[in-house]
């Protein structure tokens, strides 16, 4: 599809939507969608939101078998930093900060 006749006809959407006194969604598409949009860093950060699902989910999803709650915790740490090593400003720190938790959750085996 393309992105501008798209956006063309959101905009008819959006304009229907506010004549007709229909409230915005808590969750506006146009937000999604625009590239100057300032990153949620709290509710959905992009760098933990990139990819089929959001990160957490995978986390919790990939811990749900751990041994014990701090073994499922140091788990869910390596995958956090990993998850996210290529989308923030210092791969290398993330790289780093993962091997830390891993080194604990060997240690701790």
């Amino acid at each position: 599809m393309d992105y501008e006749k798209f956006l063309g006809e959101y905009e008819k959407y959006d304009m229907w939507n506010k004549e007709n006194d229909y409230p915005d969604n808590v969750f506006s598409f146009r937000k999604a969608i625009e590239k100057d949009v300032e990153d949620d860093r709290v509710e959905n950060p992009s760098h933990y939101t990139k990819g089929t699902q959001e990160a957490i989910v995978t986390i919790e999803e990939a811990v749900a078998d751990a041994p014990s709650v701090p073994a499922g915790f140091l788990h869910g740490q390596v995958l956090k930093y990993l998850l996210r090593v290529w989308l923030k400003d210092n791969p290398l720190e993330d790289l780093k900060k993962a091997r830390w938790y891993l080194n604990r959750l060997i240690d701790s085996m």
